[in-house]
């Protein structure tokens, strides 16, 4: 009988991770990858029965594939610690992984923006694969945006996972520069340029193509406010990234 392992990379998540772990803990394993949590995180895995593993930090590819390293069981489902598995979807998981057919499977992906679940603005149903055979997948080593290559063939789950993404305004504020920092880094890794035109004119084009082109617009205030979140990701990762070429062509 198949079995199922489920990962997940923490830092500084005592507020999310017992929920989320609790929605898994009908799972035959649970790995947990830490990255120096200052909080309770790790106390909080372990009480749960997770086997929790500490490394430094090094991008999310890298720590997730560290979490698939010491994955033991013959298939895995990787979920982030904002994230939750309902009773629904569970039932689509075990399912899948009895069957003898496809080696990966991807979930939608329902979002929650500060209180409210959102159905446009390019956030659903946002298919993630997130469900794959142990020796079929594996992570790429990017820093941030990091996708599972699967070598085989796959399909898609109907009930989503819950995704508590952007809880209030603080929580946008260091995820927008978080994400912009990182992709910055990942576009300078990978040999990417930028004008002092481009900040402002991707920023532009980043509110446009959420608010209009995705129906953000029927999202209400959570969509404009979405729109203008994605701008100013944008914004600064193309600041940044121009700092960081200005930076090297200066050495």
């Amino acid at each position: 009988m198949a079995a199922l392992t489920v990962i997940i990379i923490t830092r500084n998540e005592e507020a999310n991770i017992r929920a989320c772990l609790e929605s898994v803990a009908w799972a035959d394993e649970i790995v947990v990858v830490d990255s120096g949590s200052s909080d309770a995180t790790v106390e909080i895995c372990r009480e749960l029965g997770a086997k929790v593993y500490v490394h430094d930090w090094q991008g999310f590819g890298i720590q997730k594939n560290r979490a698939l390293s010491y994955a033991k069981q013959d298939w895995i489902f990787s979920i982030d610690a904002d994230e939750r598995v309902t009773p629904e979807l569970r039932s689509q998981l075990v399912k899948a992984i009895e069957g003898d057919g496809e080696d990966g499977f991807y979930v939608p992906r329902l979002s929650q923006f500060c209180g409210r679940f959102i159905r446009h603005s390019g956030w659903y149903p946002d298919y993630v694969l997130r469900l794959f055979r142990r020796t079929k997948g594996h992570f790429s080593d990017d820093i941030v945006h990091e996708r599972v290559i699967l070598a085989g063939t796959a399909a898609k789950l109907s009930s989503p996972l819950l995704h508590y993404s952007y809880l209030n305004k603080a929580d946008v504020k260091r995820k927008t520069e978080q994400y912009a920092k990182a992709g910055a880094m990942q576009m300078h890794k990978s040999g990417k340029t930028a004008t002092l035109a481009d900040a402002p004119l991707r920023a532009g084009w980043a509110f446009i193509r959420t608010y209009c082109m995705r129906l953000g617009f029927l999202d209400g205030i959570a969509g404009f406010n979405i729109a203008l979140m994605n701008a100013r990701t944008t914004y600064f990762k193309y600041k940044q990234l121009k700092a960081l070429i200005s930076a090297k062509s200066a050495l």
